[in-house]
């Protein structure tokens, strides 16, 4: 399993006990962060916001220098667009399975957004062990990737 370092842009706006950056951090699996730190900046930013969709092509990318995934209240999302990173990409259209936003199309979490990523990257066994950390996890896989890329 090739492991890319994971980061997330965290803005302490939600319950501590239910955030699912927090609970990776607890397993070693991501880097919180309350402000952009310089080995960030050319992560690969997962914003909603941009025009540039993921794709396997971002692999090297990825592999180099990271994912980041921004932890905020989607509440308060449009703050993010002002983010100065070099490599933002949004995330096709996916169905949150978190008890949160379970059922709606594109409210994940980050562990949702950085599974997604990993995935459609082909780090298909590193999004599976950050998704096993949480009891829905694996439904998130089932509901928006079984049937379309063959593991």
């Amino acid at each position: 399993m090739n492991k890319i370092k994971l980061f997330a842009l965290h803005f302490n706006e939600c319950d501590p006990t239910k955030c699912t950056s927090i609970k990776l951090k607890k397993f070693n699996l991501i880097t919180v962060s309350n402000k952009i730190l310089n080995k960030m900046k050319n992560t690969i930013l997962l914003d909603p916001f941009t025009e540039k969709l993921l794709s396997e092509k971002d692999t090297n990318l990825a592999i180099k220098y990271g994912i980041t995934v921004i932890d905020c209240s989607w509440k308060n999302i449009l703050n993010i667009a002002n983010l100065k990173f070099k490599n933002k990409r949004k995330l096709p259209p996916q169905i949150a399975t978190n008890p949160v936003n379970y059922g709606k199309w594109e409210k994940l979490s980050s562990v949702e957004a950085l599974a997604a990523a990993l995935y459609i990257m082909g780090f298909k066994p590193f999004a599976k062990l950050l998704l096993s950390k949480f009891s829905w996890g694996t439904e998130f896989l089932k509901l928006n990737f079984e049937g379309i890329t063959k593991n």
